[in-house]
């Protein structure tokens, strides 16, 4: 993808990741967006300080990227708007309005489907002065850091993921709609970004059933291993969230996770979407 438009950016590692000034998501031109989904694919995460989006801003700036993928449990989305999930432990009514503890623990989004998540989208409404962070886990980089060898041993692997089990392990009630929805899924353990050519490793625990031909606990504790490696700090971008940050990062080539805050003493509230990714492709 060539440079549309000249953006001002500073990285958030030295080879990960980016912040953008000067742009406004919800009103910004074409062209200015068509830069900014260049910058997500050439460095795997973008930021956008001090953005006001409405859910329908949101939902606009989400499709500049592709289509908006489905949320299996609308009960946690916003009214009106079931392509945006909330993150929260807002209170109201009788009922806490979002998903409070969504995202803790390494991931990559919506493994679990035929097409993956191409990128995620989080846009903070309000957030805890402390804890809350977001950490992003470079694979794209994990993955150049393996000896050649172990590469060699990892491209061909077939990981088999399960949403109804991940849904068993957490205790909770799915229906036969969702489970004829959101049927097992198998995806390659190391794959290719279409847009840069680019090699990533892909594991994630989450949905992670098995490692096709590899019996279990050993195909387990080999997603267990690789994730700690991906994950060690000199991979790892920590987001120190702000009041209208927008943050979103290209699943392909990235894990993730929260990290937790006192739920008793503050408010996080933060809308969520995601852009269907393509059938992943194997290196």
């Amino acid at each position: 993808m060539g440079t549309m438009t000249a953006l001002r950016m500073r990285p958030l590692r030295p080879d990960f990741g980016v912040e953008i000034d000067g742009v406004d998501a919800a009103h910004a031109e074409p062209a200015t967006l068509r830069a900014v989904a260049d910058a997500l694919f050439r460095h795997g995460a973008v930021v956008l300080r001090d953005q006001q989006l409405s859910p329908a801003d949101h939902v606009r700036f989400t499709q500049f990227f592709g289509e908006p993928a489905e949320n299996a449990r609308l009960e946690f989305t916003e009214p009106g708007f079931p392509e945006i999930y909330l993150i929260s432990n807002r209170i109201e009514g009788d009922r806490v309005i979002g998903e409070p503890e969504a995202g803790i623990g390494w991931h990559t989004d919506y493994t679990y489907g035929k097409r993956p998540a191409l990128c995620t989208i989080l846009h903070a409404i309000e957030v805890p002065p402390e804890g809350s962070d977001t950490l992003l886990a470079d694979l794209q980089a994990a993955w150049v850091a393996l000896p050649a060898d172990r590469q060699a041993s990892l491209k061909g692997k077939v990981i088999h993921h399960s949403w109804a089990q991940l849904m068993r392990k957490r205790g909770y009630t799915t229906t036969p709609e969702q489970l004829a929805a959101l049927p097992d899924v198998y995806h390659p353990m190391v794959r290719i970004v279409p847009e840069t050519g680019h090699t990533s490793l892909w594991v994630a625990k989450g949905t992670a059933h098995e490692i096709v031909g590899v019996p279990n606990p050993q195909g387990l504790d080999l997603i267990q291993e690789l994730v700690d490696f991906a994950t060690q700090d000199r991979f790892v971008y920590r987001h120190k969230w702000r009041q209208g940050d927008l943050l979103f990062w290209d699943n392909r080539r990235t894990l993730h996770t929260g990290t937790p805050f006192d739920m008793k003493k503050y408010t996080r509230h933060v809308r969520r979407t995601w852009v269907r990714g393509e059938i992943p492709v194997p290196a």
